[in-house]
């Protein structure tokens, strides 16, 4: 008898925010999904929320830009300067969220509390002390997803926040279970901790055919600035110097297609506008035509204040010719798995994730190592032209995807983590 049959828990999620498409936010809805479908209750608690109100707790200093945890990270990563009274202050924010944190608790009485990504990377400090002190004082059982570590990230690396690293980011004790999204971060967790750890990647609901064209978004290239015939060159990321749009660019250029235009849905976020200025000056450079379409793009359609359409990400991937994915780093790689599950050919760095956890999967991509070369772009014109291939390529991808980065394989998952804390 699986525990599925035996055990409904609810399932209590915790993160800075859980709105928009940033990649927390997308894999949490996935888990919520599953978890939902067999029988579990879900609510969540961030301080900035899309969720349903009526399951939803919203926590306004948990979120990263509230501006007083805004001036105590500044204190402690900018300025690198701590005080009594920057010290104190954290710690009434903290105690101010464990608060929060309790009535989140009280309110909806979940069994198992999941904490996304707060006990990983510090965007908010105090969030995590409450966190780690709420597990402590009442034993709940939880798992910690860690989508992104402080020591993958430079700015992190402050020498007085030492104490609040070790003892929040993540912690360590033994009603949590840490989850990984990929094995290199594990094995570095596990350095770090000396704690076991359990790898679930990026995943997408397989066995759910992904949906086409349809009369809302039939008109989305026209909407765009595109034509019919031409080429959609699709970046479904944020735009970040990790992503290595340089290469897209350059790409586009080298293809010399008459009509190729790279599309990139997701704006910049929290690591500032310095980076979309120098890509905005090189497409100006070197004649490509850009678009950033973040203003159409939403969690859900709809229509904004002046009447316009309001896509989602996965319109988007309905039109696109192929997808590129020259990061050069990333957690796992959702773009990755949705572009596999919309059997879209993918051009891709093979970025360290991706040559450790994905590569050896057996995925058919057209990879490059950190620059692209004509035979590079001699594959990607091939491809384009022989749609035969072309079929063939996202058949197997599909069906590797469904093998390896379903939901079937997350249930498998959680239900290992539900077995370690019942029993079996």
């Amino acid at each position: 008898m699986s525990i599925w049959d035996r055990k409904r828990p609810s399932f209590g999620f915790i993160s800075t925010r859980f709105a928009g498409l940033d990649g927390v936010s997308l894999e949490t809805r996935k888990w919520a999904d599953m978890l939902t479908s067999k029988g579990c209750p879900v609510y969540y608690m961030a301080g900035k929320l899309d969720t349903d109100p009526a399951i939803s707790h919203l926590a306004p200093k948990a979120y990263f830009k509230h501006e007083q945890i805004v001036k105590v990270q500044d204190a402690i990563f900018v300025e690198k300067k701590r005080t009594s009274e920057i010290s104190r202050k954290i710690q009434e924010l903290k105690e101010e969220l464990k608060a929060e944190i309790g009535k989140f608790h009280s309110k909806f009485g979940f069994e198992i509390l999941v904490v996304q990504n707060a006990l990983a990377i510090p965007v908010n400090i105090p969030l995590g002390l409450a966190i780690t002190e709420f597990i402590i004082e009442t034993e709940i059982p939880t798992i910690a997803h860690h989508h992104d570590f402080f020591w993958e990230r430079e700015r992190f690396y402050s020498p007085i926040s030492t104490d609040y690293l070790r003892g929040a980011f993540p912690p360590v004790h033994p009603k949590i279970q840490h989850v990984v999204i990929n094995s290199i971060a594990g094995h570095k967790f596990g350095n770090f901790t000396g704690a076991s750890w359990t790898l679930i990647p990026n995943v997408v609901d397989f066995k759910v055919l992904p949906p086409e064209i349809d009369n809302y978004n039939r008109d989305l290239r026209k909407d765009i600035g595109l034509d019919k015939d031409s080429l959609l060159v699709l970046q479904p990321t944020r735009v970040v110097s990790r992503k290595g749009i340089e290469i897209a660019a350059e790409l586009v250029k080298r293809l010399g297609h008459p009509k190729a235009s790279l599309v990139i849905t997701h704006k910049a976020g929290d690591e500032g506008q310095e980076y979309l200025m120098r890509i905005e000056e090189f497409v100006r450079l070197i004649k490509v035509d850009l678009k950033i379409i973040s203003d159409k793009i939403g969690v859900k359609r709809g229509f904004d204040e002046n009447g316009r359409k309001i896509y989602t990400l996965w319109d988007v991937y309905q039109h696109a010719d192929f997808v590129t994915y020259p990061s050069i780093y990333e957690g796992y790689g959702n773009a990755f798995v949705e572009s596999i599950y919309f059997k879209k050919p993918i051009v891709i760095n093979r970025y360290p994730i991706f040559v450790a956890d994905i590569e050896p999967k057996g995925f058919d991509v057209i990879s490059f190592d950190n620059y692209i070369t004509k035979d590079t772009i001699d594959k990607i014109k091939n491809l384009i032209k022989n749609s035969r291939r072309l079929a063939q390529i996202v058949e197997k991808n599909y069906m590797l995807g469904w093998r390896y980065l379903s939901y079937e394989m997350l249930e498998e998952k959680i239900e290992q983590l539900l077995i370690n804390h019942y029993g079996s």
